[in-house]
């Protein structure tokens, strides 16, 4: 399994959604198999390098982030339009097959779903995610962002994987 790695570091606030300076959101392209376009399937893989709480369905149509919880996603069907990065961030077109491992604090929003679209979202170990509107953040949620741990492991590629590589050298990948 390969990725092709798309980067996004959204390092200045956006409204009420506190983003993070230091961890780029990573969009994997293409990296899903057909077999692990499924709760089932992503909790083997992901699952096995210890993230949790698996669910499936969409991307709330409102701005909103978590933090403290980094947050995976695995497109297993359909396509959407999603922003990230609160009302002045950026628009990505998502697909089956993709994943978007999002940072604690980054904001996300649907735009858009095709009628199939549906994702799989899951946390890192320990992790517990809450949920905050960028209408109503948290007073202290920039300073929780910066108290999340970062995960040991890439939920797909584990301990060398490009999002462990990424967060850990505090670059964005080439």
């Amino acid at each position: 399994m390969t990725a092709r790695v798309e980067p996004l570091l959204f390092a200045a606030p956006s409204g009420g959604v506190p983003n993070n300076p230091d961890l780029p959101l990573l969009v994997y392209r293409g990296v899903l198999a057909e077999a692990e376009r499924s709760v089932a399937g992503l909790r083997a893989l992901a699952g096995a390098r210890g993230w949790h709480g698996f669910w499936q369905g969409g991307v709330y149509p409102f701005h909103h982030f978590h933090a403290d919880a980094h947050e995976a996603l695995g497109i297993v069907s359909g396509r959407a339009r999603v922003q990230f990065g609160g009302e002045g961030g950026v628009k990505v077109e998502l697909a089956a097959g993709d994943a978007v491992l999002i940072p604690a604090g980054v904001g996300h929003c649907a735009l858009w779903g095709s009628a199939d679209f549906a994702c799989v979202g899951f946390y890192p170990p320990g992790a517990e995610p809450d949920l905050a509107r960028d209408e109503t953040p948290p007073a202290d949620a920039a300073l929780r962002v910066a108290a999340v741990p970062l995960p040991a492991t890439d939920p797909l590629f584990g301990e060398d994987g490009p999002l462990v590589r990424a967060w850990r050298a505090r670059v964005i990948p080439a």
